[in-house]
């Protein structure tokens, strides 16, 4: 993959908006708080300079549109002009929208690009099913023409982010309005891991949606649980053996309830799992399994190790028609063999030397 050096400038619209990239390249001393002139899909677009990447590496196959330039007066006078004409254009989708008696919906905002081309109607609506906006569409282009017309429906977070307010918690500014650029993928799992009432009054926001603080110390809470026992375990306390009913995540504790003595807090140093000592001690007690060379025998003695001098046989394998022996350890003076079987008619052994009168006494034995 070709790479290539650019200068990388972030962009917001908004005053606490999402922040797109462009290329800062041609425009020398860029620096943050700058307004500058782009090209967007919605034509083009004043925005504030948020951040700027010196000579950052990106992908030559990136397409990275450039900064056109660093915003005049007269760009910022044209852009007050048609803010006056948002708020007309507003109130007027607004009344027709009531006289088309399109049902629950709601125009939220209204936004013109900079040289005027083009009007975006920013609405909401609650209805499952698809809302025929035809009619409303052709009335406001009728009237703001030569402005090309474009509804565009967004969520209720982003309605609530536009219109402001105080939050759900009494803050006077919701954190959608006053910080968040982003929103987080937001689920019930999160009110639960930090013991959070599921109450929709206690979790729900403004929007209608579960609240965006949710996430803000739901990893410290899940790194904190790690650490400490579940619910319904048995655990061994200085005050003795007790089931967890609760825990505090925060000052690492846990509520042990102990027989006789009720709830009590303890320290998660002061806890031991009784489960996993009972499986020890059983593993303990428990015979060590055959074959295994480390284990002592039954009457607790180790394995015995023999000395020097002591006979020990190797077994052979012999297959037909062979008969070599394993071969043998003798102390001195001794002269007889191990007893070994033997076919009929086979009277001598492969490597025996001995003479017809010493075989002769050992079959009278």
């Amino acid at each position: 993959m070709i790479e290539e050096t650019k200068n990388i400038a972030a962009v917001r619209f908004t005053k606490v908006g999402k922040l797109y990239h462009f290329d800062a390249s041609n425009i020398a001393e860029l620096k943050v708080g700058d307004v500058v002139v782009v090209e967007t899909s919605r034509g083009q677009q004043l925005g504030e300079v948020a951040q700027v990447l010196q000579n950052s590496t990106v992908p030559n196959d990136m397409n990275i549109k450039p900064i056109e330039r660093v915003a005049t007066p007269r760009d910022l006078v044209m852009r007050q002009s048609w803010q006056q004409k948002e708020a007309e254009a507003l109130a007027y989708s607004r009344g027709r929208v009531t006289e088309l008696g399109i049902s629950r919906m709601k125009v939220i905002t209204t936004e013109y690009s900079l040289d005027g081309s083009r009007l975006t109607v920013l609405f909401s609506t609650e209805a499952e099913e698809k809302v025929d906006l035809k009619s409303l569409r052709q009335d406001v282009q009728r009237l703001f023409s030569p402005a090309q017309v474009e509804l565009r429906q967004i969520g209720p977070r982003d309605v609530a982010k536009v219109v402001g307010g105080m939050g759900a918690c009494g803050l006077e500014t919701r954190c959608c309005s006053r910080f968040l650029t982003d929103f987080s993928s937001i689920s019930i799992k999160m009110a639960k891991e930090q013991g959070i009432s599921l109450t929709p009054a206690e979790i729900t926001g403004m929007c209608g949606r579960l609240r965006c603080c949710l996430i803000y110390e739901y990893e410290l809470y899940v790194e904190a649980r790690q650490q400490l026992p579940k619910r319904n375990k048995r655990v061994i306390t200085p005050q003795g053996e007790g089931k967890v009913v609760d825990v505090s995540p925060l000052r690492g504790t846990v509520f042990v309830e102990i027989p006789e003595l009720g709830v009590r807090e303890f320290p998660k140093d002061d806890l031991q799992p009784a489960q996993e000592l009972e499986n020890l001690e059983k593993k303990a007690q428990a015979p060590c399994p055959a074959g295994n060379e480390g284990c002592r025998g039954e009457n607790g003695k180790a394995p015995e190790i023999r000395t020097e001098g002591e006979i020990s046989k190797v077994p052979e394998i012999r297959t037909d028609g062979e008969t070599n022996k394993a071969p043998e350890n003798r102390r001195d003076g001794d002269n007889r063999r191990p007893p070994d079987n033997r076919r009929d008619g086979d009277n001598r052994r492969n490597g025996d030397s001995r003479r017809d009168g010493e075989r002769g006494d050992k079959r009278h034995r």
